[in-house]
């Protein structure tokens, strides 16, 4: 048995619906009951806290137990959260990658909830979040063999042969690159507040050191991290979901695993990354980063020696997420008080792709 853990005391745990974000829950099991065979009995919802970007409810029709998702509140970003696709990729994916989860309904009928959303089967599991949960302790041996798992289980998702998934017309793989640089730089300017930082610097070198287009495109996440997978609770070490599908699509599986580099704080990181640490990337054992990437690199065949390049987008790209999010706090279309802390978190990304923009030019 992998380390030690009372897996009764770390399943991801609903709470109660946050002020504003509830929907009229006849309506909604009426429609469920109407849409999925076998359901029957009581109708209970909550919501899942974690997450800055979707709105994730938990759903228990009787002994069924599901996950509804649907857009946040306020402004968003024009093809962001787009739940028809979301559901459509799960659809595909399933059969041949049983980490994604099971969609089980989808529909854009704004009388339900007022806007589009889906119903999937929910996972049952440990979801990591900040810290490991009281009664977890993993033996460095288990906290390395874990960070091998999560890297394999993307170097499988990157195999799949999205043309036989169905999914050829799910993205744009040529010149993926150049149009996430372009994209991201502008998103951060619509939405750069008075007190976000200039990223004009970071901006200019992304757009003056993309790599040679030598990269097939692949089916990617776009939001690989550990907090978005699902550990099995009778073995922690083994993956047996991956969460959060909202950003995948076609395109270099360089710029995902740069993507979620960027969300790995190391024990030895600067104070500016462990300030915004939400993952336990840190514990006794845990790879590196430089160490996940030469796994990456030997376990997929592809080369990483323009890593540098990647890990900054990853930087400068969750920047512009987190100034996405707390632009709509600035506003006041949301009063989720976790978004108010959010500024911070692009001021410090901003330093530390500061820092890789000065030793890649050093």
């Amino acid at each position: 048995m992998a380390g030690e853990y009372n897996n009764m005391d770390m399943a991801d745990q609903p709470a109660a619906i946050r002020p504003g974000e509830a929907f009229d829950t006849e309506i909604v099991a009426q429609f469920l009951k109407d849409h999925i065979p076998g359901l029957d009995g009581p109708f209970t919802v909550s919501q899942f806290p974690s997450g800055f970007s979707n709105l994730t409810y938990r759903i228990r029709i009787g002994r069924r137990d599901m996950v509804l998702r649907r857009a946040p509140l306020g402004t968003k970003a024009k093809s962001a959260h787009d739940m028809g696709r979301e559901f459509r990729i799960l659809k595909a994916l399933h059969p041949i990658f049983p980490c994604a989860p099971s969609p089980l309904i989808y529909t854009d009928d704004p009388s339900i909830i007022g806007c589009p959303f889906y119903v999937m089967e929910r996972i049952h599991g440990i979801i990591l979040r900040k810290d490991l949960p009281p009664g977890m302790k993993l033996r460095p041996d288990d906290a390395r063999r874990l960070c091998e798992n999560l890297i394999d289980i993307q170097v499988q998702l990157h195999a799949i042969d999205y043309r036989q998934a169905g999914l050829e017309d799910f993205g744009r793989p040529e010149a993926y690159v150049n149009r996430q640089v372009d994209g991201w730089s502008r998103r951060y300017l619509a939405a750069r507040t008075d007190d976000a930082p200039g990223l004009e610097a970071i901006m200019d070198w992304l757009h003056n050191n993309i790599p040679p287009a030598a990269v097939s495109g692949t089916i990617i996440h776009n939001d690989y991290k550990l907090d978005n997978v699902v550990l099995n609770p009778e073995n922690p070490l083994e993956i047996i979901g991956v969460l959060d599908w909202e950003m995948a699509t076609l395109g270099d599986p360089l710029m995902d695993l740069g993507n979620a580099m960027a969300y790995w704080v190391e024990k030895d990181d600067p104070d500016d990354l462990q300030a915004i640490r939400l993952m336990p990337t840190h514990i006794p054992g845990a790879l590196t980063r430089k160490e996940l990437v030469a796994r990456y690199g030997m376990k997929s065949g592809r080369s990483v020696d323009n890593f540098d390049f990647y890990y900054c987008f990853g930087l400068f790209r969750l920047a512009v997420i987190a100034q996405q999010i707390y632009y709509r706090y600035y506003l006041g279309q949301t009063k989720d008080p976790r978004f108010k802390m959010l500024i911070g978190a692009v001021h410090n990304l901003g330093k530390a792709a500061g820092r890789i923009i000065g030793h890649a030019d050093g």
